[in-house]
């Protein structure tokens, strides 16, 4: 498993104890959700693309820093990548979806829970990410901001390496 950002090294069986801990849920076949227009979701209905969910809040300025990254990445139809955006700790749906619309949010915005956290991947802090393949494998996860150059230098690296 790897971060967005430079991976660290750790001792062999903490990793292999992380790795196994966390296979149950990186493996999962499938999560569903709704977001803030009614339409459903599911990481099966996107096979062929990559897929990045990221946790936020409307409080959080490390969150906000990196929405301009998130709108340029899925409009970038180059990317083959769709963002889904998961509110957290909100007061009401139009406080998020006011929120959203100001800052001219082109993706699906969910309402999230502990159901769909536990569909998706636990939240050690906001914001956090996690970035599936085109096959539905969970391949990176980051706590903290993610920024466009990053996630496209990520893909472009996996592609470069499943060519050869």
């Amino acid at each position: 498993m790897q971060t967005l950002q430079s991976v660290r090294f750790y001792p062999m069986w903490l990793a292999g104890l992380v790795l196994a801990l966390m296979a149950s849920w990186a493996q999962a076949a499938d999560f569903k959700v709704t977001d803030t227009d009614g339409k459903s979701h599911t990481l099966s209905g996107y096979k062929g693309k990559w897929v990045l969910v990221n946790y936020w809040a409307t409080w959080c300025p490390p969150c906000l820093e990196e929405i301009p990254d998130l709108i340029a990445l899925h409009e970038n139809k180059k990317n083959n990548l769709v963002v889904i955006g998961v509110a957290l700790d909100y007061r009401n749906a139009k406080q998020v979806t006011d929120f959203a619309d100001g800052l001219l949010v082109n993706y699906p915005i969910v309402l999230g829970n502990a159901q769909i956290v536990n569909q998706i991947g636990p939240v050690r802090g906001l914001p956090t990410t996690y970035l599936y393949n085109p096959d539905g494998k969970m391949v990176a996860q980051q706590v903290g901001v993610i920024t466009r150059a990053a996630v496209e230098n990520y893909i472009a690296g996996k592609i470069a390496s499943s060519n050869k």
